[in-house]
């Protein structure tokens, strides 16, 4: 069946100059012009092809025709109203389903869930891979970790660190050890080749060699003293929280985006 269109702002300044008898006060509460209330009651009119209102000697009257479909105007509004109440009733879960690749998950993405979640006990987290690519359709994601140049199609905020670091023990061999994606490397002299940035890492810290690996994935490394910086390649590519603009609007999710990039 094709629904008729709603002018639904004019039936809402309906409602607010029934209750008042005033255009003024309809006016005052609905923080526009006495001028607007009146053009938009005129519109109405126009439209609906009755008389709402007359100007008596007594003030402003509701005619019968306007006073005939008063109650389930406002009985609509009240369904309006239980209707984005069930739409948001999604905002209140705390659970978050987040794809990340796999070595920064284990890096740097899960001790700062972790500190995140101590901020609120009913904070729950789903953990996806993001290695094969991201689907949020299918996968219902609520926000995506990506190493790339941009934010591509989606909503996203840069991390703090690009580029790379090369890392290794201070005493160690500097055999170049490689991964897919990594910088290009002489392939005759790399001594080792693994499946990501991660194993990467781990493996400099194990002394097999030097890694040369994204930054913001070695810092707690390098901080902890795991590893040392030898060098720094500068790179247009970082880590990339993103979300498609649905997504990325919820209240939950923009708070988490605050305390992973705060």
């Amino acid at each position: 069946m094709k629904r008729t269109h709603l002018p639904l702002n004019g039936l809402r300044v309906l409602d607010a100059a029934a209750r008042h008898l005033s255009f003024t006060r309809a006016a005052d509460e609905l923080a526009v012009t006495p001028a607007a209330v009146g053009q938009q009651i005129r519109a109405l009119e126009d439209t609906l092809g009755v008389v709402l209102f007359r100007r008596t000697t007594r003030g402003l009257e509701l005619t019968p025709e306007g006073e005939a479909g008063l109650d389930a105007l406002r009985s609509g509004f009240l369904e309006f109203e239980e209707a984005v109440r069930a739409m948001q009733a999604g905002q209140s879960s705390k659970t978050l389903t987040i794809a990340a690749p796999r070595d920064l998950t284990a890096k740097w993405l899960a001790p700062r869930l972790a500190d995140y979640a101590r901020t609120d006990p009913e904070l729950r987290f789903v953990l996806l891979s993001a290695d094969d690519g991201l689907d949020f359709t299918q996968a219902n994601l609520d926000l995506a970790v990506c190493f790339a140049s941009d934010k591509g199609e989606h909503e996203g905020v840069k991390l703090q660190a690009d580029g790379y670091a090369t890392v290794g023990l201070a005493d160690g061999v500097d055999t170049p050890i490689a991964w897919p994606g990594c910088p290009a490397e002489d392939a005759k002299g790399v001594g080792l080749s693994v499946a990501d940035a991660g194993l990467a890492l781990d493996a400099a810290a194990a002394g097999f060699g030097r890694a040369t690996v994204p930054t913001l994935l070695a810092a707690g490394d390098i901080a902890a003293g795991r590893v040392t910086r030898f060098a720094d390649t500068a790179a247009p590519q970082g880590y990339w929280l993103v979300a498609p603009l649905p997504q990325w609007r919820q209240k939950k999710v923009r708070a988490l985006v605050a305390a992973l990039t705060g």
